[in-house]
């Protein structure tokens, strides 16, 4: 049926990783960085079920140059274009222009057609991740030199349990407060919060090992070692139903553990679900005109916008 058909050409549509142009509209590609790009194709969907006579393609790359023969592109014949290994100044716009001739069936008269396609590719990375730790303590009061003393001893535990995953415990804090509980009176509880983050001194030797963007295992090295944590105080409830017999002065607030998960950008890319929404959690590389120095997740609009190109990470 013509419904299975369709299906099938879809799905080796996927399979086959191509983009099809549009004569009325950019085309938006996003690229992970240090991978190949999908194949391009010079022509819309409709076109590419047509006989075509004489075709011929030409692409332009985002400096406004022929691509033909350049070392990072691979072009067919039938016009398709492979970006490979992707970086942050191979993004912009890509335009082919197809020309092809229209026989006249009564005069055989011909005449060429052309048609331009434009792609606007993106470099982008997966984002960071990192994840800021809530917990609580209960303790006897809030002047107590143990209290100190108990989070910096809190702080060396937690960072063991991750260390070997280059993983490490930053903007640790802690404040003291009294609190009110229904039917019990005042309780003094150490409100902790810390952030795990997976740049510990060492973390860059493990992204020479692997051959593409480290994010893919940074990202998932932070995960465990946030779940490590995690399993960490939920033995602490077991523990003090289990173990004392006297319950330590300095205890944890059953059920008091909570994650927010934060997510952070490598200079010169950030994120936009505006202008990206097809890619809206990717850090897309930043556009000529904005620029990011640091860490955080949008690319800022350079005051003087001299920047012409993609990936700033200054004006």
């Amino acid at each position: 049926t013509a419904s299975h058909k369709e299906e099938k050409h879809f799905i080796d549509l996927i399979e086959k990783n191509y983009v099809y142009g549009n004569t009325k509209r950019e085309v938006d590609v996003y690229v992970k960085m240090f991978t190949n790009s999908p194949l391009l194709v010079c022509m819309d969907l409709a076109r590419s079920r047509e006989e075509l006579i004489d075709p011929n393609y030409f692409w332009v790359g985002p400096d406004g140059t022929n691509l033909e023969g350049r070392i990072y592109v691979n072009l067919t014949e039938t016009g398709k274009l492979m970006v490979m290994g992707f970086k942050e100044f191979m993004s912009g716009a890509y335009t082919c222009t197809l020309s092809h001739k229209i026989i006249e069936t009564t005069t055989q008269e011909e005449r060429e057609v052309l048609e331009e396609y434009k792609f606007m590719v993106y470099a982008y990375r997966e984002a960071d991740h990192a994840y800021r730790v809530f917990v609580r303590f209960t303790t006897k009061e809030c002047n107590l030199a143990a209290n100190s003393q108990f989070f910096e001893e809190l702080r060396k535990i937690l960072n063991n349990i991750i260390s070997d995953l280059t993983c490490h415990i930053v903007e640790s804090s802690y404040k003291c407060h009294s609190v009110k509980i229904p039917k019990q009176g005042l309780l003094y509880e150490l409100f902790v919060s810390f952030q795990v983050n997976p740049f510990a001194p060492g973390w860059e030797e493990d992204c020479h090992q692997v051959p593409y963007d480290c994010e893919d295992a940074t990202n998932m090295k932070v995960q465990e070692a946030k779940d490590r944590i995690g399993a960490f105080f939920r033995k602490q409830t077991y523990a003090l139903k289990h173990h004392f017999q006297a319950v330590p002065a300095i205890h944890y607030v059953d059920n008091s553990f909570s994650v927010t998960h934060i997510d952070s950008c490598r200079p010169g890319f950030g994120k936009n679900d505006i202008t990206h929404k097809n890619c809206a959690s990717c850090c897309v590389v930043c556009e000529p005109g904005t620029y990011s120095p640091n860490n955080e997740v949008t690319c800022q609009i350079c005051s003087r916008p001299q920047v012409q190109i993609y990936g700033a990470t200054a004006c």
